[in-house]
């Protein structure tokens, strides 16, 4: 059986609430005895999964560096989600849908769907191309939230959004050069915001696609934010002007 590497307290914690029988085994510091560590191993106990005491050096050669924060689990893949109909058939109220348009680095996208999940978005899509996938690090920064959010992957991202306007939802983009400040539009109603990589921003098909585009204002001496940033500031503007 094909298993992937789950890290850190918040990642692991949260596959042990939403999926428990996937988890293959836990290894966990067998020096580390404090108050935060004996909660884990009870909820370990509690879940019913095996659990593995391990040294550090077997604890870093698991999980790829030392940020594992004595916890390292061996898991079964989840089924992913097929597409973004199948998301969407189930969401009550206008769907809310971050896509990510060339974000590469696993520490910005597992930073995004931490925010993702914070603001209720029902899906999170990137391309195939130029993107990351999930992977440990995803799942240690997201803090649990790579579990929660579907997290899907296309073929071509245009035409992705193109399929999104056909179920009625906006598109918007973030762009620099936008005519009309995030605080200017109107963000209610089915909606996909569109975000690039920080300095690359989108692409010009991407660009080309969405319905308006707009720009977070910058008051200070740097340019861009880092695009994690970025989408806690558009996203929580969206939820914000929905529950007026």
């Amino acid at each position: 059986m094909s298993t992937q590497v789950l890290f850190g307290f918040h990642a692991v914690t949260v596959r042990l609430k939403t999926a428990p029988a996937s988890v293959v085994e836990i290894h966990v510091d067998a020096t580390r005895r404090d108050a935060r560590m004996r909660q884990f191993v009870q909820r370990v106990h509690d879940a019913g999964a095996r659990l593995v005491e391990s040294d550090v050096a077997r604890l870093q050669a698991l999980a790829g560096n030392a940020r594992h924060q004595g916890v390292v689990a061996r898991v079964a893949p989840l089924a992913p989600s097929h597409s973004l109909d199948e998301v969407l058939e189930v969401v009550a109220g206008p769907p809310l849908v971050l896509v990510l348009d060339g974000v590469t680095d696993p520490h910005n996208l597992g930073a995004c769907l931490r925010v993702a999940d914070g603001a209720g978005v029902h899906a999170v899509v990137a391309p195939k191309d130029h993107a990351v996938g999930l992977n440990a690090t995803v799942a240690k920064v997201a803090s649990g939230a790579a579990e929660t959010v579907p997290y899907l992957m296309v073929t071509n991202l245009a035409r992705s959004l193109n399929e999104m306007k056909e179920r009625d939802i906006r598109i918007v983009g973030t762009s620099d050069d936008a005519p009309q400040t995030l605080y200017e539009a109107d963000l209610r109603g089915p909606l996909a915001l569109v975000l690039g990589a920080e300095g690359a921003g989108l692409r010009q098909l991407t660009r080309k696609t969405c319905d308006a585009l707009v720009r977070i204002p910058m008051r200070g001496a740097v340019e861009s934010l880092n695009v994690s940033v970025a989408a806690g500031i558009a996203l929580y503007e969206a939820r914000r002007q929905r529950e007026r």
